[in-house]
C-alpha cells in the first residue's frame, strides 16, 4: 500500500514544504475541487495538512503504528480516487475521518484475535508491576493510558469530540449514529473515564 501511495504523495517532507508554501490560498474544498481535476500538488498539500490527525485517530482505534499508517494512505488513496463524490454535506476533515473510521473497524473485523475492546479490558494492570507504574510517570501518559481502557464507541467519541475538536452533529456524521446517541455516549464516557483517571490520582483531566 505504501509503494502505491508514494507515487502519489513522494516524500511527506516534500508535502510539507508543500503545504506551507500554499496554506494561505488554499482551503480544503478548494483542494478536493483540484484533486477532483487530478492535481498531484492539491493532494501532496491535503495528505500534509490533515495527515497526522488521520494517523493518530486510525492509532487510537486499533493500535499498531505500522497498520495504522498503512491504514492512512488508504485513506488518502480513497480520496484522490473518490473526490469527485464529495459534496460537502461536512467538511473535509469529518469526510476524512469517516473514511478512517470505516477502514479501522473493517480492520479490527479482520482480525482473528481478541478485538480492542476485549484487549483492553484484559490487558494487565500497570499497578501489579512496580516498573511499568514507575515508568508512567507523567499525567499524558496516564490519560493516554486510561483511554485505552475505555470501550472503542466511548474512545472514539473521546477522540473526536476532545481530540479533533468535533460538534456533536459531526461526530455523528463520522460515525454514523444519531446526534442524542453521540450525547449518550459522551456522558458515560467521560464518566467511566473521570473514574479512571480518578483512581490513577488524576482529577480534572476532563474540566
Amino acid at each position: 500500500m505504501r509503494s502505491h501511495f508514494a507515487g502519489l504523495v513522494p516524500d511527506m517532507a516534500v508535502a510539507g514544504r508543500a503545504g506551507k508554501a500554499q496554506d494561505h490560498d488554499t482551503s480544503d474544498l478548494a483542494l478536493i475541487a483540484k484533486i477532483a481535476a487530478g492535481h498531484r500538488i492539491a493532494m501532496q498539500v491535503l495528505f500534509a495538512r490533515h495527515h497526522a490527525r488521520v494517523y493518530r485517530f486510525i492509532l487510537r482505534l486499533i493500535g499498531g503504528e505500522a497498520a495504522a499508517e498503512d491504514l492512512t494512505s488508504e485513506v488518502f488513496l480513497d480520496v484522490w480516487r473518490q473526490a469527485h463524490r464529495f459534496e460537502a454535506r461536512s467538511s473535509v476533515s469529518t469526510w476524512l475521518l469517516a473514511i478512517a473510521r470505516y477502514k479501522a473497524l473493517a480492520e479490527l473485523r479482520r482480525r482473528p484475535t481478541l478485538d480492542c475492546d476485549e484487549a483492553a479490558a484484559q490487558a494487565s494492570d500497570p499497578a501489579d508491576d512496580p516498573e511499568a507504574s514507575f515508568a508512567i510517570k507523567h499525567r499524558g501518559e496516564i490519560v493516554r493510558d486510561c483511554l485505552n481502557r475505555l470501550s472503542r464507541r466511548h474512545r472514539e467519541v473521546i477522540d473526536l469530540v476532545y481530540y479533533h475538536g468535533k460538534s456533536v452533529q459531526e461526530a455523528a456524521a463520522i460515525l454514523g449514529i444519531p446526534g442524542n446517541t453521540v450525547k449518550t455516549r459522551m456522558f458515560h464516557a467521560r464518566k467511566n473515564l473521570s473514574e479512571l483517571l480518578a483512581a490513577r490520582g488524576v482529577v480534572g483531566a476532563l474540566a
